[in-house]
């Protein structure tokens, strides 16, 4: 029998239970089991609003209660981490709350659906962290295993000065014109469409692996289908007279080009109308002394070029990045067994909890998420000017 004492406790209650949550579960549920933690994850309470649902995911997922109210849950002694997986206009006010409560919080991307929301959030995260209380946003893919030794190799200057990023990440879900129009269709829920629901994973992603923010951009964004059928919650009002169709308020995909403070520059390809790309995000980076390639179907390889070596030998290789050297991997499978998506978030609670237990600020940070939604303005406003196009002789 071990006579060391257990670790402390880390209380977590999560507001949300789709998607979102259900990854962010798995996270919680695993870590502690994979990985030696600081703190002993408890899974306190998650949070909907329709009691009999709630109950069930709590059951499902792990939860050991569930509450119908955030404030409830936020409000709970048993909860001293607040995660927030609930659409983007809800963001604000459950992290500010959650701050100003004395709580730890993980609130998924984008971080706000307006820049002055996330302003306010990380005013708010600077005050707690005066109090010993951390906040940190959710951009997982920044915890894929290869992408976190890409940034290993760029940090050490195996790229050398860096000229050129090329992202795209490209969905087909909404390709359907009859696809109803959910909460993320709506910019009062969302904020944006594929902007904000996937350019804000590779505008965090490109600047996190340079090592430098984007400093401007010129963009172009589009709706495609412009009016859907209401879900089936909301067909009732088709009844009173309406159509049974409502307006799709966000874009369909964005694309933009960008430039960074050293003088390099990027191109962005966000798209939910990319026929038979079900999560296809790409990353290209070169440098003056070599490039890096990353595709999330194959997330457990990177291609790497070496512009130093001979040309006659030199080209791209694959690095299957699944060795203990590799950022994770000592916790997980031998070399070669690879790790999946919902691998991402068990590494983001692995981390957060480190940091919690450190006092140490987490990354990234709220003032992060406030940098990509300085982007994401910049594309609306640039796709805004540049609606007109000029005619091609």
């Amino acid at each position: 029998m071990s006579n060391e004492e257990p670790a402390p406790e880390l209380g977590v209650g999560m507001i949300g239970y789709a998607f979102m949550g259900a990854a962010h579960s798995q996270a919680w549920r695993t870590a502690g089991r994979v990985f030696d933690l600081p703190l002993r994850v408890r899974m306190a309470a998650v949070c909907g609003r329709d009691q009999e649902r709630v109950t069930a995911a709590a059951a499902r997922l792990g939860w050991a209660a569930a509450e119908t109210d955030w404030r409830a849950l936020i409000a709970r002694d048993d909860v001293q981490l607040v995660d927030i997986c609930t659409p983007g206009d809800s963001h604000a006010e459950i992290a500010i709350a959650a701050l100003e409560a004395g709580k730890h919080v993980l609130c998924e991307k984008p971080l706000a659906n307006t820049v002055a929301e996330a302003e306010a959030m990380v005013a708010a995260a600077r005050a707690a962290a005066s109090r010993g209380r951390l906040a940190m946003v959710g951009f997982n893919y920044r915890r894929v295993p290869a992408l976190a030794y890409a940034r290993q190799l760029i940090a050490e200057g195996r790229l050398g000065t860096l000229r050129h990023v090329r992202v795209t990440y490209l969905q087909d879900w909404i390709t359907d014109p009859d696809f109803p129009l959910v909460w993320r269709l709506r910019k009062e829920h969302a904020g944006s469409g594929a902007l904000g629901d996937l350019g804000a994973h590779i505008v965090d992603l490109a600047q996190h692996l340079a090592g430098e923010p984007l400093t401007g951009v010129s963009a172009l964004t589009e709706t495609f289908v412009r009016e859907r059928p209401l879900p089936a919650a909301s067909a009732g009002l088709a009844a009173s007279g309406g159509t049974g169709r409502g307006a799709v308020t966000v874009d369909d995909a964005a694309l933009f080009t960008g430039r960074f403070g050293s003088g390099a520059v990027a191109s962005f390809e966000a798209s939910r109308f990319a026929s038979g790309r079900k999560n296809a995000l790409s990353i290209e980076l070169n440098g003056a002394r070599g490039s890096l390639a990353f595709d999330l179907e194959r997330l457990n390889e990177l291609s790497f070029h070496d512009h130093t070596e001979p040309a006659v030998t030199a080209g791209f290789r694959r690095i299957l990045v699944t060795e203990p050297e590799h950022p994770y991997l000592d916790a997980w499978w031998p070399p070669g067994h690879g790790l999946g998506y919902e691998h991402t978030f068990v590494h983001q609670a692995r981390d957060l909890v480190h940091a919690v237990a450190a006092g140490e600020q987490p990354s990234p940070s709220f003032a992060d998420g406030l940098q990509v939604q300085r982007v994401l303005a910049a594309v609306e406003e640039s796709a805004a000017k540049n609606s007109a196009f000029t005619p091609v002789a």
